[in-house]
């Protein structure tokens, strides 16, 4: 039995050769479903499709996504979930299974911690393959660089930007965003971009102040275009004038 971890940056125009190749070597491919009219789950289906392969929808467990209190648990007991309906369908079909993640594993996805736990109940081995990633698209297309000269970028939530901010980072990109709040960032520049690399994309930058109207405005298109939205920015200090 054995388990691919695909990336699949945001969709089948961003699939590697390398990846390909994965596909090519599976049985099958396992996507949660997450409702009745999933666009991701379509998408993933016409790359399972393109390959010869079938794909196995599993529903998807519910998940408390209004900010619990313990938001550790809550991601953990979705997991354990998760990782039960997969398991189900690994004993049953064997063979070796894909998995089709968005964007790059190694970034802000769980199918690695998952897999990891379904190997505490079943005889399998993976493995990985890189995927585009939202902040490498993102820099993209606004064409720029995520760091300053030297600089590093710091890579995080919208959950915890404000913490980060608080703890002095200066050069964030954020992902996972959920609302935006960008209250008192007014003098800060952002190059935001929303279900970037797909025919729904949509591309805003400029100080937050100027362009934050215009930003909420681009998530409702986005939004109503695609059926979903998918956004992320880089979010960075004014210069220090001294």
């Amino acid at each position: 039995m054995k388990v691919r971890i695909l990336g699949i940056g945001m969709g089948p125009h961003h699939i590697t050769p390398e990846v390909s190749a994965a596909l090519r070597s599976s049985d099958y491919v396992i996507a949660a479903e997450k409702s009745d009219s999933d666009g991701l789950l379509a998408v993933r289906r016409d790359i399972a499709a393109a390959h010869g392969l079938e794909v196995i929808a599993v529903p998807d467990p519910p998940r408390d996504r209004n900010d619990p209190s313990d938001y550790s648990a809550a991601v953990a007991a979705w997991h354990e979930a998760r990782v039960a309906a997969y398991a189900q369908v690994l004993r049953e079909r064997a063979g070796t299974a894909a998995f089709l993640v968005w964007g790059d594993p190694s970034l802000y996805d769980s199918t690695i911690r998952i897999v990891e736990q379904l190997r505490e109940h079943l005889d399998l081995d993976y493995d990985v393959f890189p995927g585009i990633s939202a902040p490498q698209l993102l820099a993209a297309r606004h064409r720029i660089v995520l760091h300053p000269v030297g600089q590093p970028v710091h890579i995080t939530t919208a959950r915890r930007l404000r913490d980060d901010i608080a703890a002095g980072q200066t050069n964030l990109a954020v992902m996972l965003t959920g609302t935006l709040d960008l209250t008192g960032l007014e003098t800060w520049s952002i190059w935001w971009g929303a279900n970037l690399g797909t025919d729904t994309e949509e591309l805003v930058a400029g100080t937050v102040g100027a362009v934050r109207a215009e930003i909420e405005q681009a998530r409702i298109r986005a939004k109503n275009a695609a059926g979903w939205v998918m956004d992320a920015y880089l979010l960075r200090a004014p210069a220090d004038p001294s």
